[in-house]
């Protein structure tokens, strides 16, 4: 009997294999539900992941094509169900499950993204209440961001003008939905921002009518809620129906629930103002009736005071009150003026008593002989300094070393230092030397040799 010969497969060979068999008997497309672990977002933005339940783990990979496109972000630890088909990867020889889609288990995709969403500009500070700008009182021109087709551009121009005729209303229309609204909505905001120069607009309200969490998503997206709050114009977001909270009605300065209600809240009403005006009119009236009743009679009781009865009579009283005080000082200065004149007639007899003349002569002698005993003596003093100073002068020109120059020696420094040579210990072959001799006069010289004559 022929010995059966056993197939010898190559690792690719049974790997193609594997891979053929396996897409031969599992559906092109499954469905698989677990929890996401071991999550890689590479730089290429391909995302790697495992699907994990009690007792397995299955490798998962996400083109980037696919994962782009999701609404909300995975993460470890969170359960989805995802659908997509089995492959292999030949250059590691595992199977692994490629993912084309992906849905939260248990709750929408859309609704985690915006519950994700809210978390993250929460937490960024984007819905607190101190970066909410107040709303002008009485706008006079008002934008509109939404669908000019919409129900929406209607129902706000209907509710501003019942209340407040007066206000001009600037219509910018933007798609409000489907893909790439969100972008257009963004670009809107900070293109009338930056042209608010010429516009003047008062206040922007962005919104539209109601509908689906999907209809109304692009006012859940990340680009338009940042480009409200980097906004200059107030914003008022009135965006669906009452019951439909978006992220842009957290980060807008005001939230109106329906876009009837944004033209309620952002304009007084007219009939409202008319009548405080009238109230405000009929009390300044009242006020000023009774100031003026007030008035008369202070100015009927001034006209009856005696004032008004005498004018004169208090200018006269205060004229003959300046003629006492005048008289007064009159007496008093000629009093003064005599009570000195006798005080300098005593001190002209006392002087002439004490002969001034005689005594300013005597100190007069007495001065000169000071003088000169003073110049005298300070001659002899600057004599005897003088003496001293030459003196010293003579003992430091022979101190001086350099005072020996002119008698024929000389004085040696190293260059490199500037040290003053005593001996040969300081000196290397090589060394430049500088020779100074009399009137200052310098030799440089080279160190060729050295000789100690001493050993």
């Amino acid at each position: 009997m022929a010995k059966k010969i056993q197939k010898i497969y190559t690792v690719s060979q049974l790997t193609t294999r594997i891979k053929i068999i396996l897409e031969e008997n599992l559906e092109p497309r499954l469905s698989v539900v677990g929890e996401i672990t071991d999550m890689k977002l590479q730089l290429s933005g391909h995302c790697y992941f495992s699907l994990k339940d009690r007792n397995s783990k299955l490798p998962c990979v996400m083109w980037a094509s696919k994962f782009n496109k999701l609404k909300f972000a995975p993460e470890n630890g969170l359960e989805i169900t995802t659908r997509g088909h089995i492959d292999i990867y030949p250059p590691h020889g595992k199977y692994q499950f490629i993912a084309d889609s992906m849905n939260p288990a248990g709750v929408g995709d859309l609704q985690l993204a915006f519950e994700q969403m809210v978390k993250k500009l929460q937490a960024q500070g984007l819905f607190d209440d101190e970066h909410k700008k107040p709303l002008p009182k009485y706008p006079e021109k008002i934008g509109i961001l939404t669908s000019p087709t919409g129900a929406a551009v209607g129902d706000i121009a209907d509710s501003i003008f019942n209340r407040w005729s007066c206000a001009e209303l600037y219509l910018y229309p933007v798609p409000v939905q489907g893909e790439g609204a969100a972008e257009k909505i963004a670009l809107a905001i900070n293109d009338l921002n930056r042209r608010n120069d010429k516009l003047k607009l008062d206040v922007l309200i962005v919104g539209r009518g109601g509908g689906s969490l999907e209809d109304l998503w692009a006012f859940n997206e990340e680009i338009v809620a940042r480009a409200i709050f980097n906004s200059k114009i107030p914003i008022i977001s009135a965006v669906g129906h009452e019951i439909d909270t978006t992220i842009a009605d957290l980060v807008a300065d005001k939230r109106a629930s329906t876009p009837t209600k944004a033209g309620v809240t952002v304009v007084p009403d007219m009939a409202d103002i008319l009548t405080q005006l009238q109230s405000m009119q009929n009390r300044l009236t009242g006020d000023l009736n009774y100031k003026f009743q007030s008035a008369n009679q202070s100015l009927q009781t001034i006209l009856a005071s005696a004032v008004f009865r005498d004018p004169l009579g208090p200018i006269l009283y205060a004229t003959q009150t300046v003629d006492e005080l005048t008289s007064r000082l009159e007496d008093s200065a000629k009093n003064n003026i005599n009570r000195l004149k006798n005080r300098i007639s005593g001190f002209y007899e006392n002087i002439n008593k004490i002969e001034p003349h005689r005594l300013l002569g005597k100190n007069a002698l007495k001065l000169n002989e000071l003088s000169t005993r003073a110049e005298t003596a300070l001659k002899k003093l600057i004599n005897k300094k003088q003496m001293q100073t030459e003196t010293a002068s003579a003992k430091l020109s022979a101190l001086n070393p350099k005072s020996v120059l002119k008698r024929g020696y000389s004085i040696t420094t190293l260059k490199k230092t500037s040290q003053l040579l005593r001996g040969l210990d300081k000196i290397d072959l090589g060394d430049v030397l500088i020779t100074e001799l009399a009137d200052e006069n310098l030799v440089e010289s080279k160190v060729i040799n050295k000789q100690n004559k001493n050993k």
